[in-house]
């Protein structure tokens, strides 16, 4: 099919023009200020819209195999393209943990039958696995991932020796999950001591602390700059942290980054009054100086991206007392149109939040033809509407948890239609169900 998108506002590389957008096959294959249509194009008249590039988030949970009561592969790559997400990357710890080359391929395989949006997972490393994860092949495997705090099942990497092996054997990116447990166990137990089981869910950025936070990125930090590991700081939450990192070099050169997630640029410790354990976030959500700082550090380009740390649970998991609610919450729908909701607050430009949200995130994974609208590009675009208000409801939830901690909010904006290589997948409401997305690759040597 071949697609003409006219009269569209383009957002792409810090400009907003007024331009055609002509689509053959999965492609780009033209922009200008105006194309011609010819009889068997299929027209989309987006006077007074604005087309993006379709957004990247290098981090989500869709949790299978093994925890598909909360969540799977289609229902939440579903959720994405209609919030806008055209392509994901996935976090190794389900069950079976993505921790050999097998269970890897398996969740690629899962995602080739059944996901909605372009997919990339990455290898799970353990203190145990390293000649497994030397293995993994930089081309078509995001990163691989370590969780230094904050681990389920046995992936919590605590071993100096091997981390430090990990960092200087692998020329891969290494995305790391930073709080360090010992801090946080100490925390937890003073409460537990002074709260039993019940702790009150405002004491959550106490035991997960700043210093929690910033041990732990800190060491990771100085580690890679010993071994010259090339890094990537998972989900930045305390202003503290950004002191660590250096707007100074251009993002294809930085051997360090690091993110910040739609939650902890919307929440602050104020929520918890009225959220509760909805938003308990591993590392949590801390205080108005904490986001302003987070968003501040973007700003400035300190923080290079923006993620959502897609997480869902089910609600009768979600509102057990704070000892066994688990932390995380679904995101994917809702994170474009908070950040235009933040757009309109006057907090941040839709050029800036494409570059952090689809450009930057390309760019540092090094992902092949994505996250720009450029010819010969593959066509992930997404059409917004920025003056139709939309309100988060039970009934336009399509986590299959099926709850948001968005609920009630009205955004002023509305994700309109979603294109995946070339596809129409998403269109006001309705889906193509017939086309799935493709595999990442990236352009590494």
């Amino acid at each position: 099919m071949t697609i003409l998108i006219q009269n569209a506002s383009l957002v792409n590389e810090g400009k907003i023009e007024k331009k055609d957008v002509l689509i053959q096959g999965e492609y780009i294959a033209r922009i200008a200020d105006a194309i011609t249509p010819e009889k068997e194009y299929k027209i989309i008249n987006a006077k007074g819209k604005y087309l993006f590039p379709g957004m990247i988030d290098d981090q989500v949970h869709f949790r299978e195999p093994g925890l598909t009561h909360k969540a799977n592969i289609a229902t939440e790559s579903k959720a994405a393209v209609a919030g806008g997400i055209t392509s994901f990357i996935e976090m190794p710890n389900t069950i079976p943990q993505a921790t050999t080359q097998k269970l890897l391929e398996d969740k690629f395989k899962i995602a080739q039958k059944t996901s909605y949006a372009n997919y990339s997972f990455m290898f799970g490393g353990t203190n145990d696995n390293l000649e497994e994860l030397l293995k993994t092949n930089p081309n078509n495997v995001a990163a691989i991932k370590l969780f230094l705090g904050s681990s389920t099942g046995n992936m919590l990497v605590d071993n100096q020796e091997v981390l430090e092996e990990i960092f200087s054997k692998t020329k891969m990116l290494i995305a790391v999950h930073c709080e360090d447990e010992a801090t946080i166990k100490k925390n937890l137990q003073e409460h537990i001591n002074q709260y039993g089981e019940d702790i009150p869910i405002e004491k959550h950025p106490v035991i997960r602390s700043e210093e929690a936070c910033y041990v732990s990125s800190s060491q990771a930090i100085n580690l890679a700059k010993k071994t010259g590991a090339r890094l990537h700081v998972y989900h930045l939450s305390t202003v503290k942290e950004t002191e660590l990192l250096d707007n100074t070099i251009p993002l294809k050169d930085k051997k360090i980054t690091a993110e910040v997630c739609v939650h902890h640029l919307w929440f602050d410790d104020s929520d918890y009054a009225k959220k509760g354990t909805l938003i308990k976030w591993n590392p949590a959500v801390k205080t108005k100086k904490d986001k302003e700082g987070l968003l501040q550090a973007l700003l400035d380009d300190k923080i290079d991206i923006i993620a959502t740390d897609h997480a869902p649970h089910t609600l009768d998991e979600k509102k057990q007392v704070y000892t066994k609610a688990p932390s995380g919450g679904p995101l994917v729908q809702h994170a474009l149109l908070a950040l235009l909701e933040m757009y309109h607050q006057g907090k941040i430009s839709l050029e800036k939040i494409v570059e952090k949200f689809s450009h930057n995130v390309a760019t540092m994974y090094q992902i092949n033809k994505r996250g720009f609208i450029k010819e010969g590009y593959y066509a992930d675009l997404v059409l917004v509407d920025l003056h139709q208000p939309e309100t988060v409801t039970k009934d336009t939830i399509l986590y299959k948890c099926n709850w948001s901690p968005f609920e009630g909010t009205t955004f002023q904006s509305k994700v309109l239609t979603t294109l995946v290589n070339g596809n129409i997948i998403y269109d006001n409401g309705r889906f193509n169900d017939k086309i799935k997305g493709k595999r990442l690759v990236f352009d590494r040597k």
